[in-house]
């Protein structure tokens, strides 16, 4: 399914914050308005067990290095513990090139409006206590075209906040998903093995380009974790929102369509429907949830509807 294009000679790169911006405040003060007792959880008592290392990210907790691993190897890593009450959250956003749209009514692109969400709800979680890390589909922010990269590793606190707004702060829209499949894999497989057993991942994205294999590798992603799907659409693809002839063109991909808008409105409103439709089966096929959200939308109103999900999907 193609998406609306924009404007000839109008550009993706760097990414349209508009109004949206600056993510860390807008994200902070959204996440204020948020109750988020879904659960607590804690690092000390009864009940912990080793879950293994990880590299030493700056801003990591200092009582957690492995001083034997420094001692024995001169290697920085973090001890790494589980309990029955804390579960990772792991924000995957899709940074191809369709995100990058923006409306002229919305206050900002898709994928600025998926980082927002995906930072306040990072603030939401590590109130609560949770690790946070950050995974992407598609391009990865700060490294060369068409190259992949590891995700940010879930941490605590305020320091796990600052990191996840630092990396999507410099998210780019770009590529498609569909051109590069053993690199998208590669991503989602390291995603599984990163998103332990009972962890929660939250992806972002308008589901309108995915390819296929996408479909099928989050439905085994939901089977053994908590899957919560956020699409993201721009008002004009909701609604399309035109009048008289139109002429729309891909952009991921090169199609261009030439139409009466009157004429096919029903019937691609109907489509987009069955589309969301699909997806919402399978997330909820394996006990997620799909969210959908505008980016003309309020962000407090959707966030609410996604610590809800969130909620649910745990139940």
């Amino acid at each position: 399914m193609a998406t609306i294009a924009p404007r000839p000679g109008q550009t993706l790169l760097p990414l349209d914050w508009g109004a949206l911006a600056p993510l860390r405040l807008r994200a902070a003060a959204i996440a204020d308005g948020v109750y988020s007792g879904a659960h607590r959880s804690s690092r000390r008592g009864a009940g912990i067990e080793f879950g293994g290392q990880r590299p030493y990210v700056p801003g990591d907790d200092l009582r957690f290095l492995d001083r034997r691993s420094l001692m024995r190897h001169d290697r920085l890593m973090i001890r790494e513990f589980e309990t029955d009450t804390e579960r990772a959250l792991w924000l995957a956003v899709d940074t191809s090139a369709s995100m990058g749209f923006r409306g002229r009514k919305a206050p900002g692109a898709k994928l600025a409006y998926a980082a927002l969400l995906a930072a306040a709800l990072c603030r939401v979680a590590v109130a609560g206590h949770d690790p946070v890390g950050l995974a992407w589909l598609g391009a990865t922010p700060g490294i060369a075209e068409g190259s992949r990269h590891e995700f940010l590793p879930a941490g605590f606190g305020a320091a796990a906040f600052e990191r996840t707004v630092d990396a999507l702060e410099r998210a780019e829209a770009r590529g498609a998903l569909s051109e590069d499949l053993e690199g998208l894999e590669r991503q989602l497989g390291a995603l599984a093995r990163r998103a332990r057993r009972g962890s929660v991942v939250v992806l972002f994205s308008d589901f309108l380009d995915l390819p296929e294999s996408v479909e099928r590798r989050l439905a085994a992603l939901g089977n053994e974790r908590v899957l919560v799907a956020v699409q993201v659409l721009d008002a004009v693809e909701a609604d399309f929102g035109f009048q008289g002839r139109v002429k729309l063109r891909a952009i991921e991909g090169d199609a261009v369509v030439t139409t009466d808008a009157e004429r096919v409105r029903e019937e691609y409103l109907a489509r987009l429907e069955a589309h969301s439709s699909r997806w919402r089966a399978t997330v909820e096929g394996v006990g997620g949830r799909l969210v959908r959200a505008r980016t003309d939308e309020a962000p407090l109103d959707a966030l609410r509807r996604l610590v809800q999900a969130v909620s649910e999907a745990r139940r």
